[in-house]
């Protein structure tokens, strides 16, 4: 199942290219950011579910396994990565803690996984949630959350985070069902939580604005890498907080980055941090393709 996903994510990706989305090799004179288009890190998503969840996690499986044979997939993807139409996913306006909801945690600033607008959901991932809520005879309730609430909204026992403001936020275990936010598998979450098969193939990938050469002629990670390692703290990088883009700048030895010398700002979404690029309070973003691809062309439309 994985490979025939994989090859699936694959078209969908060369099609994302062909379809306009802004890359270092397609700028326009208008254009106010741009993205390095070449993977810094390697990654998987998946969804997930706390520990001892083994039935929930079955159907979460059975589900992935029947909309990739039947062209389910295929189709949502096609949305979000091609020329077709993102359908609204509807939530209950209020969640109900008597068994009869799929209450899934999400962030919904991590387009085009999951994203709002105006009230309206929509994402891929919140496409397949919806499946499975239907699959499982329940109402759907999305829980929009801060990112670094996600995996410990799920999780049996909960935990903190350190929020903007420095200060340590509180959140309380088993809130939630399942966690759709994106999630890069990591042994480190995979200490607290159980994931479903891999549905997406995922990378860090740098945007600048559109303006600077600095990593025009880089061809491969390792050339963009040695370019990072040059700058100093007075070179500011934005990533979204608690996501990959902050452990691969900052380093973090549980997923395996070193990390850079310069300063990373992190920020609570990537399109705040892209913000930051054209304000001239950070130099380069850091985050994930999707959104990386999904932000520049917004950001670009727009100005």
């Amino acid at each position: 199942m994985k490979k025939i996903v994989s090859l699936l994510l694959a078209l969908a990706l060369c099609m994302t290219c062909a379809f306009a989305l802004t890359s270092c090799f397609n700028v326009e004179d208008e254009d106010e950011v741009k993205v390095i288009d070449i993977a810094l890190t390697v990654e998987e998503y998946a969804f997930a579910v706390a520990k001892g969840q083994a039935d929930l996690l079955a159907k979460v499986n059975e589900l992935m396994d029947e909309i990739t044979a039947d062209g389910t997939f295929d189709a949502i993807v096609n949305k979000y990565f091609g020329d077709g139409t993102p359908t609204e996913v509807v939530s209950a306006s209020e969640m109900k803690t008597d068994g009869s909801q799929l209450i899934v945690a999400t962030n919904a600033a991590f387009a085009p996984f999951e994203y709002k607008e105006g009230a309206k959901y929509y994402g891929l991932d919140l496409e397949i949630m919806a499946l499975l809520a239907e699959k499982l005879d329940k109402e759907l309730y999305i829980y929009n959350m801060e990112f670094d609430a996600v995996c410990l909204a799920v999780s049996a026992e909960g935990g903190s985070y350190e929020g903007e403001d420095g200060q340590m936020v509180e959140v309380s275990g088993g809130i939630a069902d399942i966690a759709a936010a994106g999630l890069t598998v990591n042994e480190t979450r995979q200490q607290i939580l159980d994931f479903s098969k891999s549905y997406y193939n995922a990378s860090q990938m740098l945007i600048t604005a559109a303006d600077d050469t600095t990593f025009d002629e880089c061809e491969t990670a390792e050339d963009v890498e040695a370019i990072l390692k040059t700058f100093g703290k007075d070179v500011v990088v934005g990533v979204q907080r608690g996501t990959t883009g902050q452990y691969y700048c900052e380093g973090d030895a549980d997923w395996g980055f070193d990390g850079f010398s310069f300063t990373t700002k992190a920020n609570s979404s990537g399109a705040l941090a892209v913000q930051d690029i054209l304000n001239g309070n950070a130099k380069y973003v850091i985050i994930d393709e999707g959104p990386a691809k999904a932000i520049v062309k917004n950001v670009n439309a727009a100005n």
